[in-house]
């Protein structure tokens, strides 16, 4: 079992440094307290238990300080000055056929409907949200104003 709980050791590792994840490394010490119960002459069962008991134990203490360091945190982009905004459509927007234009703030975007209706050129819209260069839009209430 020395070879098994190294080999475990080992592949938890590299498998830690290609990610960079921090999805691994509980796994990789769970593995090390095996080994060393293994070579202390504790019972196949008990590494085991030992495995799984100090991968849990790792996983619950170290995971919520884990989560706050590394968590990705929101950073806000000019772009998203955009969403909730009126705009007016300049190009009768279809998502079939992939058109659409609408100016909002004084900029041109392309732009697609969110529920995949079609929206005449002039009417006036919302912005619900942004994905890559093109605005989601939807017919905006009739008492909106137009920035």
């Amino acid at each position: 079992m020395v070879f098994v709980w190294i080999g475990a050791l080992i592949a938890f590792i590299v498998i830690e440094a290609m990610t960079v994840q921090l999805l691994t490394i509980w796994f990789a010490l769970g593995s090390l307290a095996a080994l060393i119960a293994t070579l202390c002459s504790a019972s196949i069962p008990l590494q085991i238990g030992v495995f799984v008991a100090v991968s849990i134990v790792a996983l619950i203490v170290t995971r919520p300080f884990v989560k706050k360091f590394t968590g990705l945190k929101y950073s806000p982009t000019n772009a998203d000055r955009f969403i909730d905004e009126t705009a007016i459509v300049t190009q009768t927007i279809d998502n079939i056929r992939e058109s659409g234009l609408v100016k909002v703030k004084g900029s041109i975007w392309t732009a697609r409907s969110a529920d995949n209706s079609i929206i005449e050129e002039g009417e006036t819209v919302t912005v619900k949200q942004i994905e890559g260069v093109k605005l989601i839009v939807e017919k905006a209430a009739k008492t909106a104003q137009i920035n």
